[in-house]
């Protein structure tokens, strides 16, 4: 299925609770991204970011309107192994290593292999990924026979990344993976984090409520409002990568910066209207 998006929503609705106490969580999202592209969400809390992760990641239906990942549904995306997810705490197995906790999801459902040749344009995959070698390549090398809480909270986080990278999933979810981060880990991560997707080519879907992060390592960052839940701008970030913390100092990154901030503004100032 040649030119089918990697991810696409269509007048995705979605309500919590009931009467005149019910939120508009989503109200009528439209979202496509093309395969292998970075797309970053930010918006002001209760935007509805999360939640339209949850609904890719097919742990949330939406009360109207249509989620497809590469074609099918996230429910059939999922059961191919097509969908990896990083959610804000690591959630590593506390009994095993970090290298049995990485390699644990290419053991279970097996299965998943066939469906996911069956569904068209995921039948192309590259040789399972050696862990071992993307844990060094994450900064893991030295810690992969330890236990998650012999690790830091950055290297538990890098353990997570690792461990959803070796899925070599179509589409990556990450929901503010960084957040409880110190600025220099989470600038540390973000590099690991663009060098495994530049050597991978997964399609990214990130949460993140920092602009300097959306700007870094996004294609494309889709600003979301809150009061109902929407989509308000979608902007392109012409930056060349690779993105290194040489960019920083780039006067054409600080004004992407500084038009997500107009952008965000407007979304606040919307919301509070």
């Amino acid at each position: 299925m040649t030119g089918t998006p990697a991810l696409e929503l269509r007048s995705v609705h979605r309500v919590y609770g009931y009467g005149p106490s019910a939120t508009n969580a989503l109200d009528g999202v439209d979202l496509t991204v093309a395969s292998g592209r970075f797309v970053s969400l930010i918006g002001p809390s209760g935007c509805g970011k999360s939640t339209l992760l949850r609904m890719v990641a097919g742990l949330e239906q939406p009360d109207r309107g249509e989620t497809r990942v590469h074609g099918v549904t996230p429910a059939q995306a999922c059961a191919a192994k097509m969908i990896g997810l990083v959610p804000q705490s690591p959630a590593l197995l506390p009994w095993l290593s970090v290298l049995r906790n990485v390699t644990l999801p290419q053991k279970i459902n097996k299965g998943a292999v066939g469906r996911r040749a069956r569904i068209a344009g995921s039948g192309k995959r590259q040789p399972a990924p050696d862990m071992g070698e993307l844990l060094v390549k994450a900064g893991l090398g030295e810690a992969k026979h330890k236990l998650p809480a012999q690790l830091s909270g950055g290297m538990q986080q890098r353990a997570a990344i690792v461990r959803a990278f070796g899925l070599q999933p179509d589409v990556l979810l990450m929901d503010e993976p960084f957040s409880a981060l110190d600025e220099f880990t989470r600038e540390s991560l973000q590099d690991q984090l663009l060098d495994l997707w530049d050597e991978l080519k997964t399609t990214v879907l990130f949460v993140t409520h920092s602009v300097s992060e959306a700007v870094r390592l996004s294609d494309t960052v889709v600003v979301m409002a809150p009061n109902p839940g929407r989509i308000v701008e979608s902007v392109d970030i012409d930056l060349p990568r690779p993105r290194n913390a040489h960019l920083f100092r780039e006067q054409r990154f600080h004004e992407y910066e500084d038009l997500i901030r107009d952008r965000l503004r407007h979304a606040w100032h919307g919301a509070a209207a």
